[in-house]
């Protein structure tokens, strides 16, 4: 009997432990639900306070936005030019107007492409872009590869004369200028293809076109032309820049 009631006992109070652990339910604890309220009503009053400090104004005109007066800027173009210019001055004239919103003539008396303001100019950095794609024109770039100054924001023209590099003089002078050439400009374009910059040569002077980077590489390369490195060598060092340069990004 005695062993009969054991079992009884135990078997109720297994039942009631289950029963127990049915009914138990997970404590939350107040200071954690306190401090979430806290920190819900702090991100709130800081949302509130920075709706309240940021000030929402109208949209302003561009001719507000330029102070009320008309910007200039002149661009001077050599004798040699002149011709392209008249060939090409619709292409030059339409982007600038139409895209850019900006005024331009050519000054006969002067011989200068005028660039202006007006009320319909909409940036303040289109008068830039402007000059940048009318001297790039001017120094002797094609007139397609100028437009990307104004299409893209990351573009630099670059300038620096072989004598300062290193200061030469007669055949030693021509002989560096044929370097950075090469036999029918290979030399040129392949510097151009693997930096993705254009380059022109005029006399002494070397114009550089591209972004920041490609434009150093560009211009490592054909210093080292300069100096005399053979361009084998050139080639090779432009080629394991490049490829890093691709890895990066």
């Amino acid at each position: 009997m005695a062993t009969v009631t054991s079992q009884t006992t135990e078997t109720s109070s297994t039942m009631d432990c289950e029963k127990n652990a049915d009914s138990f339910e997970e404590v939350k604890y107040k200071k954690t639900q306190k401090r979430k309220r806290e920190v819900g009503a702090m991100e709130m009053e800081s949302e509130d306070t920075i709706a309240r400090k940021r000030p929402q104004f109208p949209a302003i005109s561009g001719d507000k936005l330029m102070g009320g007066t008309d910007e200039t800027r002149k661009v001077a173009v050599p004798a040699h030019r002149y011709t392209p210019l008249k060939e090409n001055w619709l292409k030059i004239f339409t982007p600038i107007v139409e895209n850019l919103q900006l005024q331009v003539r050519f000054n006969l008396k002067t011989r200068n492409v005028e660039i202006k303001t007006c009320k319909e100019t909409q940036d303040i950095g289109a008068l830039t872009k402007a000059a940048d794609f009318v001297k790039a024109f001017v120094l002797g770039f094609q007139v397609e590869d100028a437009l990307a100054l104004i299409r893209l924001d990351e573009l630099f023209l670059e300038t620096f004369d072989v004598t300062d590099v290193k200061p030469l003089k007669g055949d030693h002078l021509s002989r560096a200028i044929g370097r950075i050439a090469g036999k029918g400009g290979k030399t040129k374009f392949t510097i151009e293809n693997v930096t993705k910059t254009r380059i022109v040569l005029a006399d002494t002077k070397v114009h550089l076109l591209g972004s920041f980077q490609n434009i150093k590489m560009a211009r490592t390369a054909i210093c080292n032309l300069i100096l005399g490195s053979p361009p084998s060598k050139v080639y090779g060092n432009i080629r394991a820049v490049a490829s890093r340069a691709a890895e990066r990004f």
